[in-house]
């Protein structure tokens, strides 16, 4: 393929199974990363990995849970020992947990979507560092407009903090690895159509606290309806690439406007 943007790059996704990161894995591997995919759920991973090898990529699959430190250190380590090096790292795996209101909501059901969403993007990032130094590299970290640009979903008071936390940790992270050549960015997307339905969890009780706010048809103004995760992808593979090699610390909106009629 001509203008291969990643050719000779070593890129890890987590999450990299299913939604925005499968679009990236095969993405990245279209303009030439060998990827490796870090999934919990390994069934879905290898048939993506077998999608990216059908196309002439390269890809592994790693079995591995964000909400383990010890998983993903092994996980990382392997990476990069696969093909010797590492040089994009997308912290992509996330939930969007139990909705509730903050009064019921359990404690147990607020630390599991802290531990994914936040302690897993931090342990990933962490455990990457030292093998991105070799090189310089890009990371990116999948946030959301929820706890940045979009504070109205109601129930989703754990979701936004971890959405908002990995943006300040973005941040943090840009300026103290500029020096290693290591860029930090993230990306917030909108609605999108992907399978992170499948682990949102609305209490019984959440209807009590909404607020009866109707919003005109059409509320992503740039199209008419959620974006795709190929879209998404696209903004990801940008990111990783030079041809965003002077921008770092920022949080980039992929949300056809939606945020800003929500907000």
């Amino acid at each position: 393929m001509a203008d291969q943007k990643l050719k000779g790059k070593v890129a890890i996704v987590t999450g990299g199974g299913s939604g925005i990161g499968r679009a990236s894995v095969l993405e990245f591997a279209r303009h030439g990363a060998k990827v490796v995919l870090l999934d919990r759920t390994v069934e879905k991973a290898e048939k993506v990995k077998r999608q990216v090898e059908q196309e002439g990529g390269e890809a592994i699959v790693i079995g591995c849970d964000v909400s383990q430190p010890e998983q993903v250190e092994a996980a990382v380590n392997q990476a990069a020992e696969q093909w010797g090096r590492l040089d994009v790292v997308f912290a992509n795996a996330g939930i969007n947990g139990t909705m509730a209101p903050i009064e019921t909501m359990k404690m147990e059901e607020w630390d599991q979507t802290i531990q994914i969403n936040l302690r897993g993007t931090f342990a990933t990032v962490k455990y990457a560092i030292p093998h991105l130094k070799n090189h310089g590299g890009s990371i990116l970290i999948n946030s959301s407009i929820n706890g940045n640009r979009v504070f109205s979903n109601i129930g989703f008071s754990a979701y936004s903090t971890t959405k908002a936390g990995q943006v300040a940790f973005m941040k943090m992270a840009a300026l103290e690895l500029a020096q290693f050549k290591i860029r930090v960015n993230a990306i917030c997307p909108g609605a999108i159509k992907t399978e992170i339905g499948d682990n949102t969890f609305p209490s019984d009780d959440l209807e009590e606290v909404k607020i009866p706010v109707e919003f005109p048809e059409g509320d992503q103004p740039l199209e008419e309806g959620p974006g795709s995760a190929a879209q998404v992808a696209k903004l990801a593979l940008f990111l990783a690439s030079e041809d965003s090699n002077h921008i770092t610390g920022t949080e980039i909106y992929c949300d056809g406007a939606e945020s800003l009629l929500h907000g």
